[in-house]
């Protein structure tokens, strides 16, 4: 068999994992309730997982404006704390780690989500995707840009949201900077065409990102903060790549290096083929890991043994599987053992209750 360097432990912040496979953060849509709370499914369904070196959680709105898709969990009310508790509790007392992805979907929302009132985004443009609403899929509108005061207000909810983490019992929380959300729509040139201190060179288009960085780290401590990246997004969530894409993110990942601290960058591969757009890096780990010297997380398309070779090269120190651990409770076990992977049933993916959730057996 391979040399398993999956199955090595890995120190990430102050927690000590038992080995470098990480259950990636999912959306899952079991919120189904009128608090939008986690329950005891919830903390069974983690609970399950919690063999993994370190659970990421699905990604959890810091506020209500925040939020983008039906029956998605947050982390702003007290009943969402309380369920949030059930969760961390359950997974510590089977050995586990756990961190909150915290999230603003900005303009990936619609108005059902906010009484009426247009989503926020850096710049007044229409992402022209759908969001998944009470009332089935709709189709985005033109955002309402943010003002100065307003993109502080999000800043505070950021920092909120992270000491409600750590007030549920979360190791450490991971600020979702990827996939086409608000941070990453301040990144981009086809979502941020500001004028003023958050628009413009690489340093003010990612200001709002280090602005929330440093009020998460300051308030929770940096070894429990993780971010999460992805730069060759292209295609989804109204993400295009430009000749300052990349430039941007190279800007950003060199720059964490100002935060020797930092838990973790979590780095997302190419989610959809760029083989064929301009400017695209189609191998991020291997492209952004000379320019980053603290611990770094890669994701997508995974399977143990390439996990393994990515790790064994010193590209990653550890690897996040998401779909993967959908239908594998004990996927850790099923790699140490070499075993066949189950297949998730995608009809499940969002729809409520415990089918598709956590009725995957173990081996």
């Amino acid at each position: 068999m391979y040399e398993q360097t999956l199955l090595k432990p890995l120190r990430i912040g102050t927690n000590d994992l038992p080995n470098r496979i990480v259950m990636a953060p999912m959306t899952r849509s079991r919120a189904d309730n009128p608090e939008n709370a986690p329950t005891a499914l919830h903390a069974l369904y983690y609970a399950q997982r919690a063999t993994a070196g370190l659970i990421i959680t699905e990604g959890s709105q810091i506020s209500r404006q925040g939020v983008g898709y039906i029956n998605t969990p947050g982390i702003y009310s007290t009943a969402q704390i309380e369920g949030w508790r059930l969760v961390t509790k359950a997974v510590h007392e089977k050995g586990g780690h756990i961190f909150l992805q915290i999230w603003h979907v900005g303009r990936i929302s619609h108005p059902d989500f906010h009484d009426g009132a247009l989503p926020v985004a850096p710049s007044a443009i229409n992402p022209h995707d759908r969001s998944y609403t009470p009332s089935g899929f709709k189709e985005t509108v033109t955002p309402h840009a943010l003002t100065l005061d307003e993109i502080q207000a999000i800043v505070q909810d950021f920092k909120n949201a992270a000491v409600n983490a750590i007030s549920a019992g979360f190791d450490g929380v991971e600020i979702h900077s990827a996939n086409g959300y608000l941070i990453h729509q301040f990144f981009t040139n086809c979502s941020n065409i500001r004028t003023d201190a958050y628009g413009g060179s690489h340093e003010n288009r990612a200001r709002f990102f280090f602005e929330v960085l440093d009020a998460v780290g300051g308030a929770i401590g940096f070894t429990k903060v993780g971010i999460r990246l992805n730069p060759s997004a292209h295609g989804f969530f109204g993400i295009t790549i430009d000749k300052d894409t990349i430039p941007t993110f190279e800007y950003v990942v060199k720059r964490l290096n100002d935060y020797p601290d930092l838990a973790y960058a979590h780095l997302v591969e190419p989610m959809l083929p760029v083989d064929n757009v301009p400017y695209a890096v189609k191998d991020i780990a291997k492209h952004f890991r000379p320019l980053f010297n603290g611990i770094l997380i890669t994701n997508c398309g995974y399977n143990a043994e390439s996990a393994d070779r990515i790790i064994a090269g010193e590209y990653a120190d550890a690897v996040s599987f998401g779909s993967a651990y959908i239908a594998n409770p004990d996927l850790v076990e099923r790699i140490r053992q070499g075993s066949v992977w189950a297949k998730p049933d995608t009809n499940t993916y969002y729809t409520p209750g415990p089918k598709g959730y956590t009725d995957y057996p173990a081996l």
